[in-house]
């Protein structure tokens, strides 16, 4: 998958503190950055075979291997949709590949319904895009400007 960019300045607030890194206290805070990561993958539930998060700054790694397409890509965003993460390198090895989904910032004014709509054609289809970003979206009403979603292919 590669490089994906998200919005630093928004996203769920995991880091505490540690928002920000001096370069002279790096050492000691990104494995506490990269642990507070992998805690949020694992409270969301999200699926993986094995998996390794390193940070370094604003950018994030994610190395390991999962089953679908689906759960690297949800992993990514997941680790993306953080404060204070701006870059993720999604190396994931994924089992069963498929065709990757497309991605959407959320702008201000969006809504799941707008965003089918453009995407689909059909406003009605908005239930694909949230099943498609659960668990880190827990109401389809929910949703911020700055926000990277996923919106898979229609099967």
């Amino acid at each position: 998958m590669g490089l994906m960019s998200f919005f630093k300045g928004v996203g769920e607030k995991i880091f505490g503190s540690h928002t920000q890194v001096e370069p002279a206290k790096a050492a000691e805070v990104e494995p506490l950055r990269a642990s507070a990561l992998l805690a949020h993958v694992k409270q969301l539930g999200l699926a993986y075979n094995s998996l390794t998060i390193r940070t370094n700054g604003d950018t994030v790694s994610i190395i390991g291997e999962v089953a679908k397409q689906e759960d690297a890509e949800k992993i990514a965003l997941a680790v993306g949709n953080v404060e204070g993460v701006k870059v993720v390198d999604n190396q994931l090895t994924v089992d069963e590949p498929e065709e990757e989904a497309q991605y959407h910032e959320v702008v201000k004014g969006d809504s799941l319904s707008k965003i089918a709509q453009h995407y689909y054609g059909d406003m009605m289809k908005y239930p694909a895009i949230f099943e498609a970003n659960k668990p880190m979206l827990k109401d389809p009403d929910l949703i911020y400007p700055g926000q990277l979603l996923r919106i898979p292919p229609l099967k």
